[in-house]
């Protein structure tokens, strides 16, 4: 399967209001499946169930994601579409990490991941537990991969995802004012030197002290904006042809062309 219609929920969060939260999620999956023609994948922006109320993370975040994985399991099952679950504050033991689940449409849990680079700027490091693996997978039968907000800095890791193969890069995010600039120009970037597509799912609105932009986007491996939201809550909707990436990585042979012996 080549070509996918990809939906982004971008939705407004209500920091440390976890039951709102997960309400709006379902009322917009449900709008998200509703859309004609239905879309193949639906993507979810980051830590989307409790937002970046980090002082009570722990007593606010899912115990193993439990109560995420159930909710979208069936929804997936039901609709029989993928789902990227942005990320979620998951506790695990004694510690919360900001995890990304994804479903089939089985309703399969078929990746996780969690955030690897954790900002210091927003205090994660002394709230939050990072990862330890990247995050690859495959979302039927294409070679996929996640990263989350924070994680676009690091050209090294969408890197490491492209050389395993990924041409699809889906990045949940809260990225907020003032930093618009950075946020285009990065994921245009990741796109560009990798020659993939980058599927990027913000949130919008204020939330826990900070104001979110929105504009998620859409951009295909020759950097160009496919599709790109306002600052407003919205599904945004994308078509995209996988066929693509393999069609550019042949025009400019950039991972040919790699000299990594010199890189260190």
């Amino acid at each position: 399967m080549t070509q996918l219609r990809i939906a982004l929920v971008q939705m407004n969060i209500e920091a440390g209001n976890t039951e709102a939260n997960f309400a709006k999620m379902e009322q917009k999956l449900e709008e998200a499946a509703a859309l004609e023609p239905k879309p193949d994948l639906i993507v979810l922006p980051e830590m989307w169930n409790t937002g970046y109320a980090l002082k009570e993370i722990r007593k606010l975040a899912d115990p193993d994601g439990e109560r995420t994985k159930k909710l979208v399991s069936e929804f997936c099952r039901r609709h029989g579409v993928n789902v990227l679950a942005g990320s979620i504050a998951q506790l695990r033991g004694e510690g919360v990490t900001n995890t990304i689940h994804a479903f089939d449409r089985t309703g399969a849990n078929i990746a996780e991941y969690s955030k690897i680079h954790l900002f210091q700027l927003m205090n994660e490091h002394l709230h939050l537990e990072a990862g330890g693996a990247a995050g690859s997978f495959e979302l039927e039968g294409v070679p996929a991969a996640a990263m989350i907000c924070y994680d676009i800095r690091f050209p090294e890791l969408a890197r490491k995802l492209a050389l395993g193969g990924a041409k699809l890069l889906i990045v949940p995010a809260e990225w907020p004012h003032p930093r618009l600039h950075h946020w285009r120009t990065l994921l245009q970037a990741r796109a560009i030197e990798n020659q993939m597509f980058v599927v990027s799912c913000n949130t919008v609105g204020e939330s826990g002290g900070s104001s979110f932009f929105g504009h998620s986007m859409v951009i295909d491996p020759w950097g160009e904006v496919v599709a790109e939201a306002e600052e407003r809550e919205t599904i945004l909707v994308a078509d995209i042809d996988l066929a693509l990436v393999d069609e550019v990585r042949g025009r400019i042979p950039v991972f040919a062309d790699r000299r990594p012996e010199l890189y260190e």
